[in-house]
């Protein structure tokens, strides 16, 4: 089955809910050994508390700051000591927020840099060492030694002055994906990101009860004429993680409804 990913260890970031709890309960459905990590503890203990604490249990949970060095390590530890080894990584850590792209005292940009890239780009940096070594120890010499997905953004590609400090943190993610995947492919790691529009989460449902022409106007702006739900980017990650993607790295895979090819003024027309 090349989309199968059962039996292997995956470590997903902002697992507490969205995308990222969507991608953890995936993974963990179809048989994959799963860390779910958030800052959220309460949230996390909501969600999979119950199921964490049986013994013989795919699921485990890491509640911490992991935007702290030492967290991050920790987080990495405390996976090999629930799995023995960890073969996926799913970056869904991430944040939005607006910002003023004229204000100087406006600090969005340095704060989602700081959660939205290094939190990444440091985790990555540990879990593959980790996984360079599995693969050493295996006496493994071909196939995959492990794969690692980014969550990012359209918006990476697209200009928003409210959105500044989020358009540029996805789009120094995507460059980073670009980077490692060079960086790793010599040792059969690869690195791939998954760029997304609307996905009806939480938050977004919280939106659309405060605005409600919002839908309709993200409806208006995407060919396919819907909002993602959170189980369609769990689905990409999954593929992502799976062998069926065994020869993509560096690669950007959009699932946005065809929202980024619209061009908004050709939109209005109709």
């Amino acid at each position: 089955m090349p989309l199968a990913i059962s039996g292997k260890t995956a470590i997903v970031t902002g697992a507490a809910n969205g995308v990222g709890l969507a991608i953890a309960q995936h993974f963990a459905d179809r048989k994959a050994n799963v860390m779910f990590a958030d800052m959220d503890e309460a949230k996390l203990i909501r969600e999979v508390g119950e199921e964490a604490e049986k013994e013989d249990s795919n699921v485990r949970y890491f509640a911490g700051d992991l935007r702290q060095k030492l967290t991050l390590a920790n987080l990495l530890s405390a996976t090999i000591d629930a799995f023995d080894q960890v073969d996926i990584l799913v970056n869904a850590s991430r944040q939005m927020m607006i910002s003023d792209p004229l204000n100087p005292d406006d600090d969005a940009v340095e704060m989602l840099l700081k959660q939205n890239l290094m939190t990444s780009l440091r985790l990555t940096q540990l879990v593959a060492r980790r996984m360079i070594k599995q693969s050493k120890e295996a006496g493994k010499e071909e196939g995959s030694a492990g794969s690692i997905i980014n969550l990012s953004s359209i918006a990476a590609r697209r200009a928003h002055p409210k959105l500044l400090a989020y358009s540029i943190s996805s789009a120094a993610l995507d460059q980073m994906t670009r980077a490692m995947a060079v960086a790793l492919a010599p040792e059969r790691i690869r690195v791939n990101a998954v760029a997304f529009g609307s996905v009806m989460s939480a938050s977004l449902m919280e939106a659309l009860k405060e605005d409600d022409k919002y839908r309709e106007e993200i409806i208006a702006h995407t060919p396919l004429g819907r909002i993602a739900s959170a189980q369609e980017l769990a689905e990409a990650a999954q593929f992502l993680a799976s062998d069926g993607s065994s020869f993509m790295t560096g690669q950007i895979l959009t699932v946005d409804g065809g929202r980024s090819l619209l061009d908004t003024v050709a939109a209005s027309l109709h």
